[in-house]
């Protein structure tokens, strides 16, 4: 009868205990493998079904169809296409070290090809299958009710071997997820064995039976210390890579790289593409063509044949070393061993692992005993029944003639001789022809039998070290029979892939312009001088003039600095290429640029080997020193170059330059320092640096500037007015980083100087602006004494809020080896 009382909760509550009702549903009962047989529930019915109903590897194939209708009817009430899935799955060679159904039709394909539907295919248990479920009759396991109660079906299979370890497991929960690999199945027992032996072995000492994962597909395992963690603890990381050779075809013109191996779980067929895609783009230089020769028949399939053609010149393992770092080829695996053990997820390594094996099989054998021994002796008490009766069988025979039926006969059998009533049924369940032909010899040599298979029993009981041997004796029975040689072969410590870009692009001289508005470009050198060969006949967008110009070459780097403190790197070979009088494309089309982004240094880098060092500057007089080594990588995306102090302070310009020499600076309010380059102690990229210049309250640094330890040339300010100064930079003193400075132009109380530009060239054009350019010739003001007031080179009343330095077409090569200027606001090497 239904309550009419009505419950509050709030939904926060019931949703609370429903979602958490899910997800251990989820853990325990879907998705994580059970630590004792490695295998998830769906797993566990599908081949226990087919064990029930004598779909076993003697028996001939039946479809597939008939099994799942069975799986899903008794056993598993959940879609008949996850079924399906799982089975297959069992039975494909490349995704089990061990295939525990055998199939039979077409159920799928390293291409990832999908299997045939189940009304086509057929299946059975493997002949290792069968020792997951051997003895399973025994009482070894416990079992449960179905889910409408009207079946049994095991909590846990038998598992005579440790199928978790050998054929790994992979599965999504709840805020779980466990990724297992596959293992050799020799070396697994042999660790479980030397496990029984000496419980306290240490983790070193597994690892001399298991010495990591063991795929299916083959492949190259590199990275022992993520293996011996993962062993540990439960998580780890290594990578697999493809098994290559090379081919060389007598009189040929080309070389064959060839993959006769491919990591595991990798989709050849997509491999194949990832491959044809570089091959097609010209991004390997020397490769030509991409085909897979694998045979199409099953057993065609395991001998994996992709041929990479390339020039009987080209590096190999340049190649090679590419498509590892940019293809499958290579891949990232992750141990994630987490398991249910006890009624809980675990994360547990190697060694816990195999003792909850362990103790699982000595539970199973245990149980097995127990029943041997009881149907044992229950057997020898009937013989010596038996026996007994043989004797006296005439009065046997009498006393049944005498007897009304036969619970009256068992009575006067069992009163009248001593017998038990086991004994009297066993007696009475004799025909009477058969009395006479009972062999007492027979009889009592099957007693002896049985007496030692009890004792025999009884000892195991007994003894530890007897239980131990006798699962010792079944693993390496199973061992012998079912083991193969280990196909994946264990490397080292993780292989540094070292990539010779110029073997794998097209390298070519060009030259790089970068525009105030952001639009970059790559020009051959040939397109350039078509043209003039002058900055005068780039083209651009109306209004906008070229900051950066570099003579570069497309293998090497370029490097992006913005005033947050980021930087992107990327080949110049990324470069849209473009004719000289094409205005290029805008760099967020290049790097991924934020919307309050700007680039406030720009260089190109051939080798980041080089004793240089990348200078930051920022606004509020801090100046940071870092290795240019710290900042080679493979990586577009944004990452740190320097860190800021302060929230409103930001980078104005960066740079490129070795220990040697000085630095220059100057700040807004027209204060100037000079001091060595080694007073900056280097720092790691994550760093913000230290006092460069000490500022006066609303003062800020405009720029700095590596500078010669004895240089000629004149220091050029210009302000706001249009006012230019130039000051011989020997005039201004060296002094210790950190200290006020001097004055660069004189001061004016009333209206005082901004200044917003410096430069050091010795003839320099610069440019200011009133919604246009307009020329100004600084070559006529002359070098005076530091502190002077300069001279003003445009109309009264125009503002210069903005400028350029003309670029030299000419330049030699800067300190991060490649041509190029630009304003100086960033240029590394000026």
């Amino acid at each position: 009868m239904l309550s009419n009382q009505i419950i509050k909760q709030s939904f926060a509550e019931i949703m609370g205990k429903r979602f958490g009702d899910y997800a251990n549903l989820v853990i325990l009962s879907r998705a994580i493998p059970d630590a004792r047989d490695g295998l998830k529930p769906v797993q566990r019915r599908i081949l226990y079904a087919m064990y029930q109903e004598g779909n076993t590897n003697d028996k001939p194939y039946r479809k597939s169809a008939k099994t799942v209708g069975y799986v899903m009817g008794t056993y598993h009430p959940h879609g008949d296409s996850a079924i399906y899935e799982t089975m297959v799955r069992m039975a494909q060679w490349w995704k089990m070290r061990q295939v525990l159904i055998q199939g039979h039709g077409n159920f799928g394909s390293l291409d990832a090809d999908p299997p045939a539907a189940m009304r086509y295919t057929e299946s059975r248990l493997s002949a290792l299958a069968n020792e997951l479920l051997r003895d399973i009759e025994k009482d070894t396991v416990t079992f449960i009710p179905n889910y409408d109660n009207s079946a049994q079906q095991p909590a846990v299979l038998p598992s005579r071997f440790p199928n978790l370890l050998v054929n790994g497991a992979a599965g999504i929960a709840v805020g779980f997820a466990t990724d297992i690999p596959t293992h050799n199945l020799g070396e697994v027992i042999d660790a479980a064995v030397a496990q029984m032996k000496n419980p306290n072995i240490s983790l070193d000492e597994l690892m001399q039976h298991v010495k990591g994962p063991d795929f299916p597909t083959g492949g190259i395992v590199q990275g022992l210390s993520g293996i011996r963690k993962a062993f540990e603890t439960g998580r780890g990381q290594f990578i697999i890579r493809g098994k290559t050779h090379v081919e060389e075809p007598k009189g040929g013109k080309i070389k064959k790289i060839v993959v006769s191996e491919i990591p595991y779980e990798v989709v050849k067929s997509k491999l194949v593409g990832q491959i044809d895609e570089l091959v097609m783009d010209r991004k390997i230089e020397g490769a030509l063509a991409v085909r897979d020769e694998t045979g199409r028949k099953e057993a065609e399939q395991k001998k994996v044949r992709i041929v990479v053609d390339i020039r009987k010149e080209a590096d190999e393992q340049a190649i090679l070393n590419y498509l590892y770092k940019n293809t499958d080829l290579q891949i990232y695996y992750n141990y994630n061993m987490n398991v249910i053990h006890e009624g809980t997820i675990r994360q547990m390594g190697l060694k816990a692992l195999l003792g909850a094996y362990i103790d699982h099989q000595k539970e199973v054998v245990t149980n097995r005993c127990l029943y041997d021994l009881n149907r044992k002796q229950s057997r020898e008490h009937i013989v010596e029944g038996l026996i007994r009766a043989k004797s006296i069988l005439r009065q046997i025979v009498d006393t049944i003639m005498d007897s009304e039926d036969r619970a009256d006969a068992k009575k006067n059998i069992m009163e009248k001789y001593g017998f038990t009533e086991n004994q009297a049924d066993a007696i009475l369940s004799i025909q009477l022809a058969s009395l006479t032909r009972l062999d007492i010899v027979k009889l009592e040599k099957e007693l002896a039998t049985l007496a030692k298979e009890i004792e025999e029993l009884k000892s195991i009981l007994a003894s530890e070290k007897k239980l131990i041997q006798v699962i010792t004796g079944e693993l390496n029975e199973i061992k012998k029979k079912y083991a193969e040689e280990r196909l994946t072969e264990i490397q080292g410590e993780i292989e540094e892939i070292k990539i010779d870009i110029a073997m794998q692009i097209n390298a070519e001289d060009c030259i790089v312009t970068l525009t105030n508005e952001g639009y970059i470009k790559r020009t051959s050198p040939r397109s350039f001088k078509s043209v003039g060969g002058t900055l005068e006949t780039c083209g651009v967008k109306e209004g906008d003039r070229v900051r950066y110009f570099m003579e570069t070459n497309t293998s090497h780097t370029a490097l992006f600095f913005t005033q947050d403190g980021k930087y992107f790197a990327t080949l110049v070979n990324a470069f849209p290429d473009d004719k000289w009088k094409d205005i290029g494309s805008a760099l967020v089309n290049i790097i991924p640029l934020e919307k309050n982004q700007r680039i406030v240094g720009f260089t190109i880098v051939e080798n980041f080997k080089q004793p240089l060092y990348v200078y930051h500057v920022s606004k509020n007089g801090l100046m940071k020193k870092t290795a240019l080594s710290e900042y080679e990588t493979n990586r577009s995306s944004a990452l740190v170059a320097a860190k800021l102090k302060a929230d409103n302070d930001e980078f104005v310009n960066v740079f490129v330059a070795d220990e040697a020499g000085a630095i220059l600076g100057a700040t807004k309010d027209g204060m100037g320092i000079r001091f060595q380059r080694s007073e900056v102690s280097a720092t790691g990229r994550a760093s913000s640096g230290v006092k460069a210049i000490v500022l006066a309250s609303g003062d800020g640094v405009i720029t700095m500037l590596p500078i010669e330890e004895d240089d000629s040339r004149a220091f050029s300010l210009l302000t706001a007015e249009g006012v230019v100064k130039r000051t011989a930079i020997a005039a201004i003193p060296l002094q210790a980083r950190a200290g006020k400075g001097v004055q660069l132009i004189r001061k004016r109380k009333n209206n005082p100087h901004e200044l917003v530009a410096t430069f050091i060239e010795e003839t320099v054009y610069a440019w200011t602006s009133q919604n246009e350019w307009s020329l100004v010739e600084t070559e006529q003001v002359i070098v005076n004494e530091q502190g002077g007031i300069g001279r003003l080179l445009v109309e009264d009343g125009v503002k210069a809020v903005a400028f350029e330095t003309i670029l030299p077409t000419d330049s030699p090569k800067d300190e991060a080896s490649a041509k190029g200027s630009g304003d100086g606001a960033g240029t590394a090497g000026q």
